[in-house]
């Protein structure tokens, strides 16, 4: 008899974020499954229900978001070039606007969760940081005060502001979109 296969649980996760952009927040197990290419009960054995799915791919999420703020900075010219590719990345994988769309709607599904938003919060918090940290380096400010964790907070409603607007009424890419966005919010700060 051959061995069971072993189920990645970052495969799931992955499977999970691109079936959520093809059909937004009525996603089946089985659908992810598919995706992944295993059985449902092997999804369900990961996570133990939909629900358990979402805070895996949430927590997953906020990982992968420090990684993607840091690695796009990493990249950048400068430190002011920084901030704006690093808000640009971070929503990167919003896809086209059928995609984008299909993701905000989970948002709103994970709003109405008190577990999710309470992890949601979390992933905004974090983001908060790494956006603030690049903030505070790119106006050349040595304390951890707290105009740069505001400024990040900014830039994060003007980026999620942005991206709803966008899913709505597509014009351009996104990236363009989000770079134009974030150059006007933030060009008045270096001066």
């Amino acid at each position: 008899m051959a061995r069971p296969r072993t189920v990645d649980r970052r495969q799931l996760i992955e499977a999970t974020a691109e079936v959520i952009a093809r059909v937004g927040p009525r996603f089946t197990l089985a659908q992810v499954a598919e995706a992944a290419g295993v059985s449902v009960g092997s999804v369900a054995g990961a996570f133990g229900s939909k629900h358990g799915l979402l805070v895996a791919l949430s927590r997953h999420g906020s990982d992968r978001a420090v990684t993607v703020v840091r690695e796009a900075a990493a990249r950048a010219g400068n430190p002011r070039d920084a901030v704006r590719d690093a808000v640009v990345a971070l929503f990167a994988a919003l896809g086209d606007a059928d995609s984008a769309a299909h993701h905000l709607a989970q948002l709103g599904v994970d709003l109405a969760d008190p577990a999710l938003r309470e992890l949601l919060g979390q992933h905004y918090a974090v983001v908060e940081r790494e956006l603030g940290d690049l903030v505070r380096a790119a106006a050349g400010e040595s304390d951890a005060g707290p105009e740069p964790r505001r400024a990040a907070r900014v830039l994060l409603a003007v980026a999620n502001g942005a991206a709803l607007d966008w899913s709505i009424r597509p014009r351009g890419p996104l990236a363009r979109r989000l770079a134009e966005d974030i150059e006007t919010t933030t060009r008045s700060w270096w001066t």
